[in-house]
Order: structure tokens, then C-alpha cells, then sequence
């Protein structure tokens, strides 16, 4: 059976972190599924068609890595397209809380549907969308921070 992983986010920039964690999450199942998410309680910075094409140059050469967006649950939107799984990066214990309330209902909502945490790589640790975005916004090259 083909293990399909989900790996969502608002990825608003996608970071060299996430890239991280997909390629190491490729070791680990036989194809990932990158959502690019509506969160309704964040305002866009940069637009989804920008992010998706910038995911899609970085994992050209990997057929085993798609892209899709969705405005709907990401449990949901899992199911739909067969993955078991869900992938998460986790730089700190501030994210492991968050991502873990997470965890818990989405398998809620769909009983068979694991989520697997990925520590972040010591070198991308400091990296968050955030701070590429405030960095951008003033000016800054987020080149090093970016795929």
C-alpha cells in the first residue's frame, strides 16, 4: 500500500525549513502531498499561485511530490486525497503544543489519519514565514531563506 503523507500549511513564504522537512519526509513515505491552506484568522502576504509555483520549481525534478491549495478542513482534504498521514515540522515546544491540539482533532475527525512530527534541522530552526515576510516587507533579501 502507497504511503501518502499531507504536509498542509498557509506557507506564506514557502521556507527553506519546509523544503526540509518534505525531503526528509520523502525517506519516510512514498509521496507527498504539499496544501497550501486558507487559514481564516491570517491575511495573505504573498499569493497562492506565487507559493505554489515556488514549490513546484523547488520539487520540479521529485514526481513524488504534488501541490495542491484547499479552503477546507486539512483532515478533510487528506482523506480526499488519500494520505494516512500528515507531516509537521516542529521547531520548539511553543510549536509542539500548537501542533499537537491539532493532531488530536483532526484524528477526530478522521479516525485513521496519523499525524508524524519532524524536528526541525538545526539550521532552519530560526527560519519562520514570519520573519521572511517582515524581512521582505522592509526590504531585506529572503533569498537565503527560501528555496
Amino acid at each position: 500500500m502507497k504511503r501518502v503523507a499531507f504536509f498542509p500549511g498557509s506557507f506564506d513564504p514557502f521556507t527553506k525549513g519546509h523544503e526540509d522537512i518534505v525531503r526528509r519526509g520523502l525517506k519516510l513515505f512514498d509521496e507527498i502531498i504539499i496544501g497550501i491552506g486558507t487559514n481564516s484568522a491570517k491575511k495573505r502576504y504573498f499569493e497562492i499561485p506565487e507559493i505554489e509555483s515556488a514549490i513546484k520549481r523547488a520539487f520540479q525534478d521529485d514526481e513524488r511530490v504534488k501541490v495542491v491549495h484547499y479552503d477546507d478542513l486539512t483532515a478533510t482534504v487528506a482523506q480526499q486525497y488519500g494520505a494516512r498521514f500528515i507531516i509537521r515540522g516542529l521547531r520548539n515546544t511553543t510549536d509542539f503544543e500548537y501542533e499537537n491540539t491539532i493532531s488530536q482533532v483532526n484524528r477526530q475527525l478522521v479516525a485513521d489519519l496519523e499525524t508524524v512530527f519532524l524536528i526541525t534541522s538545526p539550521e532552519f530552526a530560526p527560519i519562520s514565514s514570519t520573519i521572511v515576510r517582515e524581512l521582505h516587507k522592509f526590504g531585506a533579501d529572503i533569498s537565503s531563506y527560501i528555496p
